[in-house]
């Protein structure tokens, strides 16, 4: 049986250059980077050539890149970081109603401190608007995080305008880009933010290792102690071998972006296509400001979770949302604030494309979803009403 991996979103399939820069540092080159001998200053070049190299694709400065254990932990040491930092200064945090739930419950345990949380709404795409950011702004507040993809429908954010904004305010910007890194041009410069995060896994390098793009004079107070690591932001000794993936990942991901990129893309233009000849299916997310490689449908009359099952019987591999909230029965909370009610949101499927895809992988699975869509429909008592009717 053919296997097709549609999870791009959830992780990629490491690059077979990314492991083999990575295979001398689990091995011989072994040394801790904080010791001053031979074998640490031999890991300590390496590691700061990583940083170098992340710190180029995005345009920063290497002193401006701090190395985490991937997007989450990057996420909470931004928000809380800068929120215990600016504490002073005011209490209000702007975020929107579709961030990963790395911001989201960030932002919801600071409540607990006294914080206030502002969730901007988005339109029927998953868009966010400049003026709700603008027009939530008040005297207090200090932060604004705000998505540059969403990782479920793949919506592109307007970040570049909303840290312009944030830049006239003087309020600190933060933006996780954990889907946007590898898939489109990002450049702090650009976007005009004080605080990016990235994971390393999500543009084909190793999992457990993420960075913190830090702007040179941000505020930032730390919640962990123990070690001067990472100018004492990030204490504890480093993932060597994650760090030198990482580094090499991101310098491949951004090499050629467009032309690998565009691939991609006309394979999910051919996805979408094909998927809205199935009946009562609706495309989820922008129509055109949208991740290369993602596509996102609500396919009535259908649960999500039948037709995932269905789909890896098969041998293809998707999911219906994010993968982080995969033991939860909610309905996505992107679907829900973009307007959708519970059933449509139930229903949603999301395949999420990668380099190695190919045109005939697509064709198979045009071949297979409306076959499991109407054999699904032929067990539906709500579908069979609907055929009645």
């Amino acid at each position: 049986m053919k296997k097709i991996y549609l999870d791009h979103g959830a992780t990629t399939k490491m690059n077979p250059e990314v492991l083999e820069t990575m295979m001398p540092y689990m091995t011989e080159i072994y040394g801790n980077p904080s010791s001053i001998h031979f074998f640490g200053r031999e890991v300590r070049k390496a590691v700061e050539e990583a940083r170098e190299k992340v710190a180029a694709a995005i345009g920063a400065q290497p002193r401006e890149i701090i190395f985490t254990s991937g997007g989450t932990e990057s996420d909470n040491l931004a928000i809380r970081g800068v929120a215990r930092a600016l504490r002073k200064k005011g209490n209000h945090i702007i975020t929107s109603a579709v961030e990963h739930h790395a911001v989201i419950d960030t932002c919801n345990a600071l409540k607990d401190e006294g914080f206030e949380v502002t969730a901007v709404p988005v339109d029927e795409h998953g868009m966010v608007n400049v003026k709700d950011v603008e027009a939530a702004i008040t005297d207090q507040t200090i932060l604004i995080t705000i998505m540059m993809a969403n990782n479920e429908v793949g919506t592109i954010m307007p970040v570049a305008e909303i840290g312009k904004l944030a830049k006239e305010r003087g309020i600190t910007f933060h933006t996780d880009a954990v889907q946007a890194i590898g898939s489109l041009p990002v450049n702090v410069e650009e976007i005009n933010c004080d605080l990016l995060s990235m994971s390393a896994h999500k543009f084909y390098g190793p999992k457990g290792v993420g960075a913190l793009y830090v702007r040179k004079g941000t505020k930032l107070k730390v919640y962990n102690f123990g070690g001067a690591q990472e100018r004492k932001m990030r204490p504890g000794t480093e993932n060597v071998p994650g760090i030198i993936g990482m580094g090499k990942a991101i310098e491949l991901a951004v090499t050629d972006l467009e032309q690998k990129t565009e691939q991609v893309r006309k394979l999910r233009d051919k996805l979408i296509d094909g998927l809205m000849q199935i009946e009562d299916t609706k495309l989820n997310g922008h129509p055109q400001e949208r991740l290369p490689g993602s596509v996102n449908v609500s396919i009535q009359y259908v649960e999500g979770e039948s037709l995932i099952l269905s789909l890896d019987l098969k041998g293809i591999a998707a999911s219906s949302g994010s993968a982080c909230t995969s033991g939860s029965l909610d309905p996505s909370h992107v679907l829900m604030a973009m307007g959708l009610d519970h059933q449509t949101a139930h229903g949603s499927l999301r395949l999420t494309l990668g380099r190695d895809n190919t045109e005939e992988e697509i064709d198979y699975v045009l071949e297979v979803i409306p076959e499991v869509v109407e054999r699904l429909r032929s067990m539906s008592p709500v579908y069979a009403c609907k055929s009645e009717n």
